[in-house]
């Protein structure tokens, strides 16, 4: 009896025993990597000369020497090889060319969804930052559908319903003391908006802030704006990154393209000194954060600037202009941060928003 339980018993382990038996591994389950912050910054007007600029005046190295991703993009629009900022700026928002003045439309009038609609959906919160009136072609592009750039009083009066959680521009005008008698402002806040609430370093990340700072637009650099631009950027950065959630920020710099229209060197160049030193704010944020885009670059250049040679004088530097419209260059795009080496290349205004899209979805 004792040999038979012997043998059961050793049927029993060696099966076991003959097997190399380890402990499982514990599956590792990747978190889902946070979407990548953007940041698009347009310096309105800006070409490359305009760029250059910022290498030959001032008293430090530009932060545009700090992208090493570099790429050129056509501007046209959908009816004329020139565009205005309505056209180029839908084209940035929607990735749909379209008509000279029209916003958020494509070029049979239709409705197209801009950037700070899509990446909503996706998550992100949004800010709009600019040197214009928030109501302006430009800013306008990313938030508003218009079938005419002009419409500011109807922009503004679909501003307080619109995905956009912090923006900081100008345009007092256009929300109150109307002629059709409408409280836009009484709107924003019956919308969420905190109006031009004290600036803290304690925002409230579960309240919508608005800045309108100036009846129109905010004064040039030349007339006192001051440090608005780079100090709203980031104002807007410090309320962003209280949440969770990814964001996207559009900064334009308003006013290079009114130097350009006036033929102005000094307002022109006083406007991309300042667009400069709002770049390096952001790319120090960028930088520490290491999960955000950042893109540079135009909706198109104004006033056929360069930097010529001074009669001769191959020492002296003379800005010339050789229009006071728009032209028709190619426009640098400047990138640094995740998916910046997509931006390479030479490819049409309309692709900044498939590169992005691709980049966030």
């Amino acid at each position: 009896m004792k040999k038979l339980i012997y043998f059961i018993v050793m049927l029993l382990i060696f099966p076991f025993a003959s097997c190399n038996i380890s402990k499982p591994e514990k599956v590792k389950i990747a978190k889902k990597k946070r979407q990548p912050n953007v940041i698009l910054m347009i310096g309105d007007g800006m070409g490359l000369s305009e760029v250059s600029s910022t290498f030959y005046y001032g008293n430090r190295k530009p932060n545009f020497s700090r992208f090493k991703e570099i790429g050129l993009n056509n501007t046209s629009s959908a009816d004329k090889k020139i565009t205005d900022s309505a056209a180029s700026g839908t084209a940035l928002a929607t990735g749909k060319k379209t008509y000279n003045g029209a916003i958020g439309l494509d070029a049979d009038s239709l409705i197209v969804p801009n950037l700070v609609e899509v990446l909503s959906n996706l998550e992100y919160n949004t800010a709009i930052i600019a040197t214009s009136s928030i109501t302006h072609a430009t800013p306008a592009s990313f938030f508003a559908h218009v079938k005419q750039r002009k419409m500011e009083y109807d922009i503004a009066e679909q501003l307080p319903k619109t995905e956009v959680d912090f923006f900081a521009a100008g345009g007092l005008k256009y929300f109150t003391n109307r002629d059709d008698g409408k409280d836009i402002l009484k709107s924003l806040v019956e919308n969420g908006f905190a109006l031009n609430d004290t600036i803290n370093y304690h925002f409230d990340i579960s309240k919508k802030y608005a800045y309108i700072l100036a009846e129109d637009a905010l004064p040039s650099m030349l007339d006192g704006r001051g440090e608005f631009l780079s100090e709203y950027t980031q104002h807007a950065l410090n309320y962003l990154s209280m949440s969770d959630k990814p964001f996207f920020v559009m900064i334009e710099a308003s006013q290079i393209d009114w130097g350009g229209h006036a033929k102005n060197a000094d307002y022109l160049i006083s406007e991309m000194l300042d667009f400069d030193k709002t770049i390096g704010t952001v790319m120090d944020f960028a930088e520490q954060d290491a999960n955000t885009l950042v893109i540079v670059l135009a909706d198109h250049e104004t006033g056929g600037f360069t930097l010529a040679t001074d009669n001769g004088d191959y020492g002296k530097i003379k800005p010339t202009f050789c229009t006071g419209g728009h032209s028709t260059t190619l426009i640098p795009v400047f990138a640094f941060g995740p998916g910046a080496d997509n931006f390479k290349g030479i490819y049409e205004n309309t692709n900044i928003f498939d590169k992005i899209i691709q980049i966030t979805e």
